[in-house]
């Protein structure tokens, strides 16, 4: 079987998109299913890190791109040389088509997949009605929500069915209305996420003492990550753990934000930005250093980031938004704590004082990891597509 991907953001840019296109390719191929991916160039951007030196990748076919407006990280595909691309492709055989991104790619991807007769399919990864307050925040809160809503539903009408990456992100998209096969299928790890990290290698290269208790977020620095809230749960564990230090891995529009909220709230000294680190070991040793792995996005679809500190061992406090709340299950190594500062910072003190608690979860959490394999949740996809290109067979002969 052969399936054409198509997105409007891949590496070098990071994120969770990214993370589960790739992973899901890798694994496909054990599955046999054969993919090709359609993608933006993000040329040398300073805005990107490491993308002057991306690694050819087989199968992936970068398209042209201009910049986005107040978003340095992202590209836009170039419509023309996009649908060029695709008119190359015709001639090719490919089975389905399965969307990753709702914008270029999306309009792209049904014209193909109409062009040549067969499925189209999409992931929901993003849960746009929370996202768009943080970036038009001129458009009211609740105009906003129902455009995101009815945007939503009219692509979701184009499809043969769709990925959602947990059961709460599917039950809301019935609850929007839409009528589509919705099949929950979420990202896994695949087996290099549960080979243990170096710690104190990490503590050394950062400066950070062995003994000293380390809280740690990893992920996209944005505005909807809800990273403002982490800050002030510190503030409160500050007057309990006086020496604590937490470390904010990854980059994005809301670090210099950030950094402003930090110095007001007078914990510069005890706050590190690492920024972007190499997902083949130094992410790793990053989760590894932590004493605590802290989330609390309201936004997340699946929180794949929550799996990798589980991964690796990692007790986890976080809030229950949406697709984390489906990953927080009972016995999985991690706390649930309410939003609210005091709260939540006394969750993480309770692990910190309690190193019989802490070794307790850590435990759990790689236990509880191991049934989110990516070679599974790949088998699980590509049954979906054999079923759909079955079912499809005959309208495609019949459109012949």
């Amino acid at each position: 079987m052969r399936v054409l991907f198509i997105s409007d953001v891949y590496f070098p840019r990071v994120n969770g998109v990214s993370t589960s296109i790739r992973t899901f390719r890798t694994d496909l191929r054990d599955a046999g299913v054969d993919t090709v991916l359609v993608a933006p160039d993000y040329g040398t951007s300073a805005a990107v890190p490491h993308s002057s030196m991306i690694p050819d990748e087989p199968g992936v076919l970068r398209i042209a791109s201009g910049a986005v407006p107040r978003d340095p990280e992202d590209r836009r595909m170039k419509y023309f040389a996009l649908c060029r691309r695709l008119d190359e492709l015709e001639a090719q055989h490919f089975d389905l088509v399965h969307i990753h991104t709702p914008f270029l790619a999306h309009y792209a991807g049904v014209r193909f997949a109409r062009s040549k007769a067969i499925p189209v399919i999409a992931t929901y990864h993003t849960f746009f009605e929370e996202y768009l307050h943080h970036y038009v925040p001129m458009l009211p809160r609740p105009i906003g929500r129902a455009l995101a809503r009815r945007f939503t539903l009219s692509q979701c009408a184009q499809l043969a069915a769709i990925v959602a990456p947990s059961e709460p992100m599917r039950s809301l998209l019935l609850e929007y209305g839409v009528s589509a096969r919705i099949q929950v299928i979420p990202t896994g790890l695949p087996a290099e996420r549960f080979v243990p990290g170096d710690g104190a290698r990490f503590r050394a290269n950062f400066g950070i003492a062995a003994g000293r208790p380390l809280l740690l977020y990893v992920g996209r620095v944005a505005h909807e990550k809800n990273i403002d809230f982490l800050l002030r749960a510190f503030v409160a564990l500050r007057r309990m753990r006086p020496g604590a230090l937490f470390a904010i891995a990854g980059e994005g529009p809301a670090r210099e934000h950030l950094q402003s909220q930090v110095a007001r709230l007078g914990i510069a000294s005890d706050v590190q930005f690492i920024g972007y680190l190499d997902r083949e070991r130094g992410l790793a040793d990053c989760y590894a250093a932590a004493d605590v792995f802290v989330f609390a996005s309201r936004t997340e679809t699946q929180g794949l980031v929550l799996l990798e500190a589980l991964a690796q061992g990692r007790p986890v406090v976080s809030t229950a938004h949406l697709g984390t709340a489906s990953i927080l299950q009972a016995g999985c190594g991690a706390r649930v704590a309410p939003e609210k500062p005091d709260a939540f910072a006394q969750a993480i003190a309770d692990i910190l004082d309690d190193p019989a608690r802490a070794a307790r979860l850590s435990a759990q959490a790689r236990s509880y990891a191991q049934n989110w394999t990516s070679s599974h949740m790949a088998w699980r996809l590509a049954e979906l597509y054999h079923e759909l290109a079955y079912q499809h067979e005959p309208d495609a002969i019949a459109a012949a």
